[in-house]
């Protein structure tokens, strides 16, 4: 296949990937788009006036797949030299493919010269996380920063260097500054200064544990060199492997994404992956584990605690919310004081990137709400007259604290969330996810529940997933 149309294929099979798994993006952007050729030029050129960029000659053991060349022990480097990189070459331990000898002369990023400012900067609290990745990147630092190559010679396929014929920027010299490129309107011409005043500098970065070095280390370094300000912070997250085995194709226990959400859902598989695993942990991919959360916690817990509070609810207050509750504008409730201490917690969770303790406080609200709901026993209570007003108060309490619920869980099961809502009579916050946090927060106050709204015909959340064989 041509290199155009063979990426044109992969980058619509991501595209179709996020769509089916609820992944949201303002941008899709590709390095192939037009406008961020120019500002990999532009910025090359900032880069080199700057002084930072130099010719040299680059040999070395190469990992196509990475696309980086490898610290290989010298004896083994020099061995292979003498003869042309013929003699065993080793193996890359990411994909174990053979690596290259490769022999050629590049232009050079002086990444030497900012040892100091980069290891102040790995340094810095709340830069790199996990913690367990920023000590990782520090002790790559501490090794001693050495120049590397942005460019490669004789490949058709790639971005040219100015004013260097036959060279083509490296990948990750090019690919980096796709965040820069996407701050621009589609419309927008393509224009650094103009890019670089639309939002750099990134509050945080997702990545990959694998490319944090790049993150961490060579993009801050280049915007150094280009008199820019460099990322706030780079979070690195983890791999999975399958019921304790590293996943492969030879050993046929690869998890396809787009099998997998076809035949359990793809909410269910978000909530196993974000409630179960610690972001930025590796994590293993347990069938057994995975179908007891996803039955306990999403079905049981949260869908039978709204079912049924709707339910009494409907049936005893004319399909509606109750016209005076007593309890709405009371944050002295117990479940009021529950709701403001889970809204807190996940709050910070999620501005921690802890998206499973965020799902876990989410979850512990609903369990405080079904304990709630069992203490005051309102099918009991119902049955006295007197005790009308109270019942009435309680199934608001409970009734709001789902809503408060399903705001928190938003983030994480976002058509779980917005369901839920829906059956609360809420609507849904898809407008929400480009609104600014306040207003989320500002939701998740004690109360909102309209009294007297009509309520909604409950419906099944989510049905149990019971499987009868392997994933």
């Amino acid at each position: 296949m041509e290199p155009q149309a063979y990426v044109d294929a992969v980058a619509t099979s991501f595209s179709r990937l996020w769509q089916r798994a609820g992944v949201s993006h303002d941008r899709f952007i590709r390095t192939t788009d037009p406008r961020h050729r120019a500002i990999v030029q532009a910025f090359y050129q900032r880069v080199r006036d700057n002084g930072f960029i130099h010719s040299g000659r680059q040999q070395g053991w190469y990992c196509v797949a990475c696309e980086e060349y490898k610290d290989i022990d010298a004896a083994v480097a020099a061995d292979s030299a003498s003869d042309g990189g013929r003699a065993a070459p080793p193996s890359c331990s990411i994909h174990q493919r053979q690596l290259e000898w490769r022999d050629e002369e590049n232009l050079f990023f002086r990444l030497s010269l900012f040892q100091e400012r980069i290891a102040a900067l790995v340094h810095r609290p709340g830069f790199i996380a996990p913690q367990s990745r920023q000590r990782e990147i520090q002790n790559f630092v501490a090794g001693g920063l050495r120049d590397f190559s942005i460019s490669r010679v004789d490949l058709p396929w790639g971005i040219d260097v100015p004013d260097q014929p036959g060279h083509t920027f490296y990948v990750w010299f090019d690919a980096l500054l796709g965040y820069v490129t996407a701050l621009l309107d589609p419309a927008e011409p393509a224009n650094l200064t103009r890019a670089i005043a639309a939002g750099w500098p990134a509050q945080l970065h997702v990545i990959g544990k694998d490319i944090l070095r790049f993150h961490a280390v060579y993009w801050p370094a280049m915007l150094m060199a280009a008199d820019l300000p460099v990322p706030a912070k780079v979070f690195g997250h983890g791999f999975l492997t399958r019921e304790g085995q590293k996943m492969g194709k030879t050993l046929g226990n690869t998890l396809d994404p787009a099998a997998l959400f076809e035949r359990v859902g793809v909410e269910p598989v978000r909530w196993y992956l974000l409630r179960d695993i610690s972001f930025g942990d590796d994590g293993d991919f347990q069938q057994q584990r995975f179908l007891d959360l996803v039955n306990n916690d999403l079905a049981n817990t949260i869908g039978n605690l709204l079912n049924r509070s709707i339910s009494m609810t409907r049936r005893w207050f004319d399909n509606a919310l109750p016209a005076d509750p007593g309890c709405a504008a009371d944050p002295s409730h117990p479940l009021a004081i529950a709701a403001a201490k889970a809204t807190a917690e996940a709050t910070a969770a999620y501005e921690a990137q802890d998206l499973k303790r965020a799902a876990e406080t989410a979850l512990a609200l609903a369990t405080a709400a079904n304990a709630y709901l069992n203490a005051q026993a309102p099918w009991t209570a119902i049955k006295h007259g007197e005790l009308r007003q109270q019942v009435q108060a309680d199934l608001y309490a409970v009734l709001d604290c789902c809503r408060i619920v399903g705001l928190l869980l938003n983030p994480l099961v976002p058509n779980f969330a917005d369901r839920l809502l829906a059956q609360l009579g809420v609507a849904p916050l898809e407008s929400e996810r480009s609104a600014k946090a306040g207003s989320w927060l500002e939701q998740s106050r004690w109360g909102g529940l309209v009294a007297g709204a009509p309520l909604p015909e409950p419906e099944l959340l989510l049905a149990r997933i019971e499987l009868d064989g392997p994933l």
